[in-house]
């Protein structure tokens, strides 16, 4: 769950949508570069495991793998939180959720 403040933070896809009129990561919204070598900049925005500088989730302590998140996925849904931010999203009282 992430917030739409935080949405523009999320990285985007290489590929293009098909459907381009509400697609965020076509050329025309600034996604990618046209003639772009991906050879040469895809090193840079790539995944690596093993430099993993993963933050803790700061209520369950664990790892997170999403860039610039504090929260887990599953935190965030529980508490109804966004996971970057940790701004409310949705009012959880009435949700039947268990704990484990």
């Amino acid at each position: 769950m992430v917030c739409e403040k935080c949405e523009k933070k999320l990285g985007k896809v290489i590929t293009p949508d098909p459907w381009k009129a509400g697609a965020r990561n076509t050329t025309e919204g600034g996604g990618r570069k046209i003639n772009e070598n991906k050879a040469l900049t895809s090193s840079k925005a790539r995944y690596n495991p093993i430099a993993g500088n993963f933050a803790p989730c700061r209520i369950c302590k664990q790892k997170i793998h999403q860039a610039g998140s504090h929260y887990c996925q599953q935190c965030a849904y529980k508490k109804g939180i966004c996971a970057m931010c940790g701004k409310k999203l949705l009012d959880v009282k009435s949700y039947r959720q268990s704990s484990a």
